[in-house]
């Protein structure tokens, strides 16, 4: 059937509840036995009530909408529609017809159009959800947080358009609510029901709307939830809803992210301000992942100039677009230059005078670096050495340098490559007018070489996951959190220091192979197999955060600390550094001999895998 001809069908079938609503409220009136003058009378008024009353539908648009997404406006606009058509037709028979139309006929046919009209509505909505609803199997919901957005969850996913979704129950922790139903549907327990109550409903899918509460509650529900086979959904938190209104298109598949359960950062807006704001920033690395991220948060602090140093093109180019894009009033200058080139560093410095510089440009990837140590040395200690040297030449006020937590105690090139790094930064501070800093984390999710990118090619690929030691363990936070934290890391810089970014709990690397497993929607070991290939070069099974000779003081952030570690002179560094370019065209253990002597590799002890 066209949409026109249910158009007209539904228009004489109003017409024809009008006239039976005229015809029987007489009937009504007179007990069977009308006069015949009242006949008349009745005729006459059923005609007029069918050109008013089908004027008013019309008028009010009952014929445009469509009533299997039928709601309270679609009611108001029935009442509305209705009432407009008895004033009108009553007040026309009381003008023209010589007898006065008897008021009890008047309020009983309005009240009878008025559930006869919408019932027809309300009853081809009904129809057709129905109908809809059994051509398939209907996925069993069930939705964690019975309270405003989880109603609001509720009531969208009650219309047509998920009509192949049963929401079966909520789940909320307050005690008040249980046995309560929300919308007509039970609030069933608390969050410790949910194993068994998927098992007892045969919940395909649940849906954790509880956008207000923390990370580490959400944290806890989805380690509950994630053991029952279903499907987990998720509304983000309230701040990363930016706009609109909470509805099931905000819902998303739940990450791994969610379950670090590690609280939003919270930023001393001004502390950043201060350094920032109308100042000329420098990120070097600008097209990797720390790096682009960083220029993200960056520029809504208004900077006078952003530039956006990187040796690939193309990962340059796509970060310059996207803050053309965002922030179309910005300064942005594009370097393509290797850090690497001291003469290239030189001028980018005599022609920008950056005031601020972010160094995240640094080869990270262990493995790689284990084959390739010479170009670990001239990337990561060179590279920092030549832009540090131009920070420090050119008066830039701040240098903030990106570390790692594996330049602790490191037992790789890249780790230790690091640790002189940060090494050269703090010793040229001693004699420096710019404040240099180094911030030191862990693995951020989601980046380059990281290991969750690697475990999703796997799992879409059937498996096997590799997982090098089933005791291997790390630090994770996400990308945003992390140069979040960087940059507030450089508005307390005074100089010298090495800020530790509390990482939280750290993270067996099979767990979350693991999870990101049940969280694709399969089971580990059965329909994805996990392999483990053993500790590679240069990896320990776990890192951490402090070397032995530094003290952990606080700051005014409580995720960020200051270590303090002892300082090498400049002029013993600088003897380092030409013995290390002497030996860079050697093989990999004359060059690891010489780095060994300014930092100390330790031994990697490569457990045995059972």
């Amino acid at each position: 059937m066209t949409a026109k001809t249910r158009v007209v069908l539904l228009f004489f079938i109003d017409l024809a509840i009008i006239w039976f609503s005229i015809v029987t409220s007489y009937m009504f009136r007179f007990y069977d036995d009308i006069p015949k003058d009242y006949i008349t009378q009745m005729y006459a008024y059923g005609i007029i009530s069918t050109v008013t009353f089908g004027g008013s539908l019309i008028y009010f648009g009952l014929y445009r909408r469509m009533w299997q997404y039928a709601s309270i406006g679609e009611i108001v606009s029935v009442v509305k529609a209705i009432l407009v058509g008895a004033l009108l037709s009553y007040g026309i028979a009381f003008l023209i017809l010589p007898e006065r139309i008897p008021f009890g006929v008047v309020v009983r046919s309005v009240e009878t159009i008025l559930v006869l009209v919408g019932g027809v509505r309300f009853l081809w909505r009904l129809f057709r959800n129905e109908r809809i609803s059994y051509k398939d199997t209907q996925t069993h919901t069930l939705i964690v947080g019975a309270g405003d957005c989880g109603t609001l969850i509720a009531r969208e996913m009650m219309g047509p358009t998920f009509a192949h979704t049963k929401i079966v129950g909520f789940i909320d922790d307050s005690v008040n609510k249980y046995h309560m139903s929300v919308l007509g549907v039970p609030v069933l327990g608390n969050r410790y029901a949910i194993p068994s109550l998927v098992k007892e409903r045969d919940i395909h899918e649940i849906i954790i709307a509880m956008p207000s509460v923390s990370r580490t509650e959400i944290s806890e529900i989805i380690n509950l939830a994630k053991k029952t086979g279903a499907k987990l959904k998720i509304i983000p938190a309230l701040n990363d809803l930016i706009s609109g209104k909470i509805s099931v298109k905000k819902l998303r598949d739940v990450s791994v992210e969610d379950l670090l359960g590690r609280e939003p950062v919270v930023a001393d807006l001004n502390g950043i301000l201060g350094y920032v704001h109308q100042k000329t920033v420098l990120v070097t690395g600008a097209g990797g992942s720390i790096g682009s991220e960083l220029c993200r948060q960056i520029s809504p602090f208004a900077p006078d100039k952003l530039l956006l140093l990187g040796h690939g093109e193309n990962s340059i180019y796509t970060i310059e677009m996207e803050l053309r894009k965002s922030f179309p009033e910005l300064n942005i200058v594009t370097v393509i230059a290797d850090v690497q080139d001291r003469t290239r560093m030189m001028d980018v410095f005599r022609s920008h005078k950056p005031q601020v510089v972010f160094h995240a440009a640094a080869h990270k990837h262990v493995p790689l670096m284990e084959r390739n140590p010479s170009e670990a040395i001239k990337n990561n200690v060179f590279g920092t050495r030549n832009v540090a040297d131009c920070a420090d030449k050119f008066a830039a006020e701040r240098f903030v340098l990106i570390s790692s937590d594996k330049a602790v105690n490191p037992t790789s090139v890249m780790g230790a490559t690091k640790r002189i790094a940060e090494m050269y930064v703090q010793s040229l501070n001693t004699t420096s007018q710019t404040k240099f800093s180094a911030v030191r984390f862990g693995n951020v999710l989601g980046s380059r070489g990281s290991v969750i990118p690697a475990f999703k090619q796997q799992i879409a690929a059937g498996g096997p996951v590799t997982v090098t030691h089933p005791e291997m363990v790390r630090y994770f936070m996400t990308i945003p959190e992390a140069v979040q934290l960087v940059i507030q890391s450089g508005s307390f810089a005074n100089g010298g220091e090495v800020f530790v970014l509390d990482m939280g709990q750290p993270v067996k690397i099979l767990t979350l192979a693991e999870d990101l497993i049940t969280l694709s929607g399969y089971e580990p070991y059965k329909d994805i197999e996990i392999k483990f290939s053993g500790i590679r070069e240069g990896e320990k099974l776990y890192e951490e955060l402090l070397t032995d000779e530094e003290n952990l003081g606080s700051t005014t952030h409580d995720r960020i600390f200051i270590g303090r570690p002892a300082v090498l002179s400049q002029n013993q560094l600088e003897l380092e550094f030409k013995r290390l370019e002497r030996v860079l065209a050697e093989d990999g253990d004359v060059i690891r001999e010489v780095i060994n002597q300014i930092v100390p590799m330790q031994p990697v002890a490569q457990a045995a895998i059972s």
